[in-house]
């Protein structure tokens, strides 16, 4: 049986690109009613008045049933607080792009996705796309502040606003070396010794001496050696190393810590280990499908493996590469925000409340209609019916994943274990600022176009960096990094301050 979407997914699409989640229930969580201002409403669905529809545009692939979806989703929330729900589903290749045009043309709309990686949160919540929300939340969203960790809300905040409500997911990101289990086991390999890049090659060189038809190390275009920075913007290179007490803005490609993962990505790439195409591959998706792979590195979560190894049909093993930390862009992985143009924005954010904190109500947006894309299996446990195909939502997107339902493969304790796995995380030194770019927009162009030409070959290995790191510095250098740096260290000075 096909199983629901997974959580993965928001972080694989923000680093190396992986999979994605479910979660855990129990009944109709009566949240009570409330009368909604506009049109004098009667939010328990008592009065004569025409509820307020609101329009929500989300991301995710369209699916065929969703307007048969929301039609349950409105009789449940028309009772409840008075509001019917138009979805509009927007796929991921286009979201950003259309959705600029949405913002600027003044399209219709109510609650809207966004994120760290598709129609950027903080950029457009400081364009004015998004209203503040921080009074309406104190009114109309208690539920959502007893459900989130704080976290998610502090680290969200643009120039000390929430402008969106985070989903209650996966709360740090921490990398991790997965494995072809089969291929492990086979040679009866050791991974738990695996921390750093460096530590790989005896394993590596195991698999290319013995197995001419596998990719010893997966890497794609987008790929970059792990180093231990908090960057000001996520791709570019220049950050705060994560120890560090002093906030100092440096360029990561001087780094010690760069210089040597080159090198040794360089050593890979000689020795046969990655891919010759490796600077112009943009996904190894075909290696995993085939399974003519060994090891590559990606985002986790509790129980990534199983979903790994459910997804791919064979074996997934990691180790972890790194420790949990709590990042900007990871508390910024999927949001929803109320559209500045939005004429119902109480009902909008009493909707986004119901949908945090409501059992039943989140896991028919997720899943669809009971006994007709699925059907329960326990009180939290469901599995998908053959016509959860025509409804099959990108779960991360959708709001709080820790109310869904597991599906029967699931551990009974996923939620509890996430629930872990947050507290664990340690909060980056730049968690809570925000780069002010309006200064140097243009050496920003300059510096992106940079990247374009040097960064995929310099990465994976493709290129000797003894030559064409120097060159790569100069480029940027030109291109005015010293000078993003420069007003990106004013700011994080003028931002510590405050701490």
């Amino acid at each position: 049986m096909r199983q629901k979407k997974k959580m993965l997914s928001v972080l694989s699409l923000l680093l190396a690109f992986t999979l994605v989640l479910s979660a855990c229930g129990g009944g109709k969580n009566d949240t009570g009613s409330a009368n909604t201002g506009d049109k004098g409403t009667n939010a328990s669905g008592g009065g004569s008045a025409e509820p307020v529809e609101l329009i929500w545009y989300t991301i995710g692939t369209p699916q065929k049933d969703t307007d048969k979806v929301m039609e349950e989703v409105s009789k449940y929330t028309k009772e409840k607080i008075g509001v019917t729900v138009k979805m509009k589903l927007i796929d991921f290749g286009d979201y950003s792009q259309k959705m600029q045009v949405n913002a600027a043309s003044g399209e219709p709309m109510d609650i809207l996705f966004t994120s760290s990686w598709a129609f950027d949160y903080v950029q457009n919540a400081r364009k004015g796309a998004f209203m503040e929300l921080d009074e309406l939340l104190e009114k109309h969203g208690q539920g959502i502040k007893e459900t989130l960790d704080p976290a998610f809300l502090s680290g969200s905040k643009v120039d000390g606003h929430n402008y969106g409500i985070p989903a209650n997911k996966e709360l740090p990101a921490q990398e991790v070396w997965r494995f072809n289990k089969n291929l492990v086991d086979k040679y009866k390999l050791d991974i738990t010794k695996v921390r750093s890049l460096e530590s790989l090659e005896p394993l590596l060189k195991t698999i290319k001496e013995n197995e001419p038809n596998i990719t010893p190390f997966a890497i794609h275009k987008d790929y970059g050696p792990l180093t231990p920075y908090d960057f000001v913007i996520q791709g570019l290179p220049m950050g705060v190393h994560l120890d560090s007490t002093d906030l100092k803005v440096v360029n990561v490609l001087e780094s010690p810590e760069m210089k040597e993962a080159l090198k040794t990505m360089r050593k890979y790439y000689q020795a046969g280990y990655v891919s010759p195409e490796a600077a112009t591959i943009t996904s190894t998706s075909d290696l995993m499908t085939a399974g003519t792979w060994f090891a590559d590195r990606a985002s986790t979560q509790p129980f990534a493996d199983n979903s790994w190894s459910q997804s791919y049909g064979y074996p997934v093993v990691s180790t972890p590469a790194d420790d949990p930390t709590i990042y900007n862009w990871s508390v910024m992985g999927s949001m929803q925000a109320i559209s500045a143009n939005s004429d119902h924005p109480e009902e909008a954010m009493k909707f986004l409340n119901l949908l945090n904190t409501d059992v039943y109500l989140r896991n028919m947006v997720d899943s669809g209609i009971e006994g007709t894309h699925y059907k329960k299996l326990s009180e939290n446990v469901m599995e998908n019916l053959p016509e959860s195909k025509n409804y099959d939502m990108a779960t991360f997107a959708l709001g709080n994943v820790m109310l869904t339902y597991l599906n029967p493969n699931d551990p009974t304790n996923k939620w509890e274990e996430f629930k872990k796995f947050n507290e664990s995380g340690k909060p980056a030194p730049l968690l809570g600022f925000n780069f002010d770019t309006s200064k140097v927009s243009t050496e920003l162009a300059s510096v992106q176009n940079v990247k374009a030409e040097v960064w995929s070959a310099l990465m994976t290995g493709s290129v000797d960096p003894d030559k064409y790191l120097p060159k790569a510095i100069e480029k940027f250098k030109a291109a005015g990094l010293d000078k993003i740096i420069a007003e990106a260290q004013k700011q994080v000075d003028a931002w510590k301050a405050t701490q």
